[in-house]
């Protein structure tokens, strides 16, 4: 019973590694792969930890974070479903070099890496695959932190909006309202900024009419506008 569930979860979420496996390695897979349920804030693993998984997000949502100075948390990459995660520090011989939490409840899928490294040993579509993801998210991180460091407090600001829309999108019975509840403070940490200074921004973007602001709840009101934003600031 718990088998079958695993393989369908498997063969529904995680279509896009499942197509490139043979019957035996599929099987491996099967066996070995642990589905986890988090609780909201609860953490995934920690910087300096040392890797033994792979991660899934299968629902919900992940942030990944580094503790900067003084205190101050930067969040570094948001997850959705279905996105894998957590595998880097691995394939690194390292510890973690950043950590990892939930933002709201959510399910996650294990499989040790050491499985994951003898299939890719011997399945070069795999390899390929691993290959591409670590290229793409190396390729956005080079992004991130030119935008991060150049760009002003609005353009930072109205990125993060932008990630959240395209991360998440908007909830099914509103198409403006982002579908994430994210703090002042997390929303600070993705746009490289104060607290003080995001709470001010979204003010500002508020009188513009770009977005209302509903407690933790944000409706985009002119998402091209706020694209714009984004691009230049």
């Amino acid at each position: 019973m718990i088998k079958s569930a695993i393989e369908q979860v498997i063969t529904e979420d995680l279509s896009e590694i499942w197509q490139v496996l043979s019957g035996e390695e599929k099987r491996l897979i099967i066996e070995n792969f642990r589905i986890h349920h988090y609780k909201k804030n609860q953490i995934v693993y920690m910087e300096k930890d040392e890797p033994e998984f792979i991660w899934c997000l299968l629902e919900g949502k992940v942030k990944k974070y580094k503790d900067g100075i003084g205190g101050r948390v930067q969040i570094i990459r948001l997850i959705k479903p279905v996105q894998y995660f957590g595998y880097r520090a691995y394939f690194a011989r390292e510890p973690y070099v950043s950590s990892a939490a939930t933002l709201e409840p959510s399910t996650l899928g294990t499989l040790p890496m050491a499985i994951v490294e003898e299939l890719i040993a011997r399945n070069n579509n795999l390899a390929m695959f691993f290959i591409h993801e670590l290229s793409r998210n190396l390729g956005s991180s080079d992004t991130r932190i030119v935008n991060l460091t150049q760009k002003h407090l609005r353009g930072r600001l109205a990125e993060a909006l932008i990630v959240l829309l395209d991360n998440y999108g908007y909830e099914a019975d509103d198409n403006m309202t982002l579908k994430i509840y994210m703090g002042r403070e997390d929303l600070a940490s993705l746009s490289n900024m104060t607290t003080a200074n995001a709470i001010r921004t979204l003010s500002t973007f508020v009188n513009e009419h770009l977005i209302v602001v509903d407690g933790r709840k944000i409706k985009i009101l002119n998402e091209p506008q706020l694209r714009k934003v984004s691009k230049f600031g």
